[in-house]
């Protein structure tokens, strides 16, 4: 292989393989190297692509098919998915290659496919359980329970809350769709988030009582204002905190600490940190990674008897991505579960 030729394939962003007429690899690419390890010219194409259906692509183009396509999985160390496009090459510097081999890394796009498929079954399955609870009232309402007031009554109350809770799902819908499609565009308003976690304290205060919940907010004194949307913040820590005080423990205690970040993590740009720590039920570990994936539940039965959607922490998600920050979220049986938001801060 030349050098000229040797460049050219190294400059392809996607893994390539040359192979000659008798499926021996005549060169593969730095991308190829990378993916597939160590590379030995002149080995048989299968101890570098060991994949039948990618096996059988390249013999379909050495039996004469000016193409041919497969899709393939490989781990390394997590699943991707390829689609390897074969076709025939014409010898032109004498090394013998004579098929061409690409792989093309369709692993987000086909995640991305997953995940609105996902999404419109959920949408789906969300809205179908209240939709037939009022069809069956509505039913029993025009027919044998015309006359019945009592039974009037208790229909139309479970109908309201029916309702009620395909309404907030629309709602969590459109908060998502509208953070989603302007995610790429930063914020750039300053937030004092002093101000604004004392408010929503006051709001979440009648419900911490009735759970005999004492609150401790611990803010420095010298907390500086952060990028962002007061709007979008507010909602942010709404449901977080609202969340901290309907999952947590009765009788026991929710903290609130705000404190300077020198650094965020995988950002390193100085900012706030926000941690929010209830006594709950913990988290196992292989529940923790998955908690901000839309309708993701861990008791569904549990979730909607609260009134969730299922969607608050992907909202949660969006919103901190959009404000260039991150989310991380711990859970320990004595330290508790604790969710911690991390935001630029505006400089001075």
């Amino acid at each position: 292989m030349d050098a000229n030729t040797s460049a050219l394939l190294d400059a392809l962003t996607d893994p390539a393989i040359l192979v000659d007429s008798e499926r021996r690899t005549v060169a593969a690419n730095k991308a190829a190297r990378e993916l597939f390890g160590t590379f030995v010219p002149g080995s048989d194409l299968s101890m570098m692509l060991r994949h039948p259906a990618a096996l059988d692509a390249v013999d379909a183009v050495l039996a004469g098919a000016p193409f041919s396509d497969a899709t393939i999985t490989q781990a390394s160390p997590i699943q991707l998915v390829f689609e390897l496009h074969v076709a025939v090459l014409p010898s032109i510097n004498g090394d013998g290659a004579r098929v061409f081999c690409l792989l093309r890394d369709v692993t987000v796009a086909r995640e991305a496919e997953r995940m609105r498929a996902d999404f419109v079954a959920n949408v789906s399955h969300e809205l179908r359980s209240p939709l037939s609870s009022l069809m069956g009232f509505i039913e029993t309402l025009q027919g044998p329970a015309r006359e019945d007031a009592e039974a009037r009554e208790r229909f139309l109350g479970i109908m309201a809350g029916e309702a009620k809770r395909m309404a907030r799902l629309v709602n969590d819908l459109l908060s998502l769709s509208r953070v989603e499609s302007g995610e790429h565009i930063p914020p750039t308003g300053s937030v004092d988030l002093s101000k604004l976690l004392a408010e929503i304290l006051r709001t979440v205060a009648a419900r911490a009582e009735t759970k005999a919940m004492t609150v401790n907010f611990d803010l420095s004194p010298d907390l500086p204002r952060v990028i962002g949307d007061e709007d979008e913040l507010t909602e942010v820590f709404h449901n977080l905190i609202d969340n901290a005080v309907k999952y947590g423990q009765a009788g026991s205690q929710l903290e609130i600490k705000a404190m300077r970040q020198a650094r965020i993590p995988d950002v390193g740009d100085p900012g706030v940190a926000v941690a929010i720590t209830n006594l709950g039920e913990v988290i196992a570990p292989e529940h923790l990674p998955r908690l901000t994936e839309r309708f993701y539940r861990i008791d569904k039965g549990r979730s909607r008897d609260m009134g969730g959607t299922g969607l608050g922490l992907a909202i949660v998600k969006h919103i901190v991505n959009h404000h260039r920050g991150r989310l991380t979220i711990g859970s320990d049986a004595e330290e508790g579960n604790t969710f911690t938001v991390f935001l630029p801060s505006r400089l001075s």
